[in-house]
């Protein structure tokens, strides 16, 4: 039994070698500024501004979290092609540092930061579908549940039924999106040449009724990076893209700053023609936007966000169930995760666990407090990868390096990332201190399920029993050479 163990896990090991592989830079590029632009910039605004005190510290705080993004972006493009496996921050963390480690980050990403994000993004897409109906109140907790858990449900049948259909969906998604932010883009620019940029001006721009602390500009800094998660999402899908050495750094140069350009230009937008009050008594920003300014076509801006929020759920159903593949591959989830469709070449059972935990988190969450949970869990992995790559240049420094970035940048991101973390832990223990609590939870978990060897005799059968399992005509783990033919061809 121990040997078919051991022998199914080599298989799990050649299986995303024989997914459908991406071929066009202008797929990557979407993918990844269509996983960035989702519901942040539609929910993130009156966090960012309720933190920060004033609509220039605002600005200020988008622009910065667009750059920390960008130093981040370039140490995983040096990672991704170093060590070029799919997995993103958790690949290279087990590798670098080994398994406990690596395990403790992909614990928190299956418990907190892709469940909760998906959560949020789903709350928003029904919120702003169902602001039009209620547009006098919140829309009812039941009606905005069973619409994200709908929408959720039909985007992990796309992603079961084909990838090549998810990432069409990806790619015209996030051009409806980026019409729908250049939609609010020039209404706004129109609005500031016609004189309505008083908000807008040092003088009222840099005014506030209180002096903000450094712990609240820090919780501002995580509500903005809730807006930019995602620019490490091709990272978690490399051994699925064609030429990673030249592709991934070029569509992360690409969707970075145009994402950091597309978000600034929104938020100056916003404040030619809403009060820094009115957004923040605003249920649905975008939606006040358009009825101040777009009349009876004020319609056009639920419906956009809807689109825009709906290809985010895509992206990160996408990222999240390769993570559980790579997990499992690697041993440290069951094994039954590392299993893909026969016929579709999709990781079912992955995308089914991904959809599952999030309705769970659907049914338990607000909005704006799931925001601070994820964002502090996110920027704690990104921090420990990015030391990670640090530490392995200094223990193999002869490996040979396609992308090698200047030293200052992971230091000067390790910096901020301490500032950020230490003050955001200081202004809200709570919530930062359940975030740890739930990632070490992780630690007795991975010393009995996976460091522990000689488990009983009892456990080796039952595992043994679901190995012969796995022999269906619907799912493979990838060790049969037709299908590696098949997945080939595709």
């Amino acid at each position: 039994v121990e040997r078919s163990v051991k022998n199914s896990r080599t298989s799990f090991r050649n299986a995303a070698k024989k997914i459908n592989k991406y071929r066009y830079l202008t797929t990557f590029f979407l993918l990844s500024s269509g996983n960035i632009i989702g519901s942040g910039i539609f929910i993130s605004p009156k966090g960012v501004l309720e933190h920060s005190g004033s609509v220039g510290l605002a600005l200020v705080v988008w622009v910065l979290g667009g750059c920390i993004a960008a130093l981040g972006s370039l140490c995983y493009a040096e990672l991704g092609v170093t060590i070029p496996k799919s997995g993103g921050d958790y690949s290279y963390v087990t590798e670098i540092f080994g398994g406990l480690m690596g395990f403790l980050l992909l614990w928190s990403a299956v418990l907190i930061m892709y469940p909760t994000t998906l959560a949020v993004i789903a709350l928003t897409f029904s919120s702003y579908v169902l602001q039009p109906v209620f547009p006098n109140c919140v829309p009812p907790y039941m009606a905005t549940r069973m619409l994200s858990a709908t929408c959720l449900l039909l985007l992990t049948w796309v992603n079961c039924s084909s990838v090549r259909m998810a990432t069409r969906i990806q790619d015209v998604f996030t051009v409806g999106k980026l019409m729908a932010l250049g939609l609010i883009i020039v209404v706004g620019l129109v609005q500031i040449c016609n004189g309505n940029y008083e908000a807008l001006t040092p003088q009222v721009a840099f005014s506030m009724d209180r002096t903000p602390t450094v712990g609240q500009i820090a919780l501002a800094f995580l509500q903005a990076s809730f807006a930019f998660s995602g620019w490490n999402f091709l990272n978690y899908v490399t051994e699925e893209v064609v030429e990673p050495r030249r592709n991934l750094p070029l569509a992360i140069y690409i969707s970075i700053p145009l994402v950091t350009f597309v978000y600034t230009l929104t938020n100056i937008a916003y404040f030619s023609s809403m009060s820094p009050e009115e957004l923040l008594s605003s249920n649905a920003v975008a939606v006040t936007f358009g009825e101040k300014l777009l009349g009876m076509f004020s319609v056009i801006m639920p419906i956009s966000v809807a689109l825009s929020t709906f290809g985010g759920i895509n992206g990160y159903l996408f990222t999240s169930s390769r993570l559980c593949f790579s997990g499992a591959r690697e041993g440290h989830l069951p094994s039954l995760l590392a299993m893909i469709h026969y016929k579709y070449c999709t990781p079912i059972p992955a995308l089914l666990v991904c959809c599952a935990a999030t309705i769970v988190i659907l049914c338990i969450g607000e909005t704006h407090n799931l925001i601070n949970y994820v964002s502090f869990i996110n920027y704690l992995s990104y921090g420990v990868t990015i030391a990670g790559l640090l530490y392995y240049r200094w223990k193999k420094p002869n490996l040979y390096r396609p992308i090698k970035v200047n030293l200052l940048v992971p230091v000067c991101y390790l910096m901020f990332w301490a500032l950020l973390l230490g003050f955001s832990l200081y202004s809200e223990p709570v919530v930062c201190g359940v975030g740890l609590v739930i990632m070490l939870t992780g630690v007795p978990v991975y010393f009995l399920g996976v460091h522990w060897k000689e488990k009983p005799k009892c456990i080796y059968t039952f595992i043994g029993a679901a190995k012969e399992n796995e022999t269906s005509p619907y799912f493979t783990a990838c060790s049969h050479e037709p299908f590696a033919q098949k997945a080939s061809k595709s």
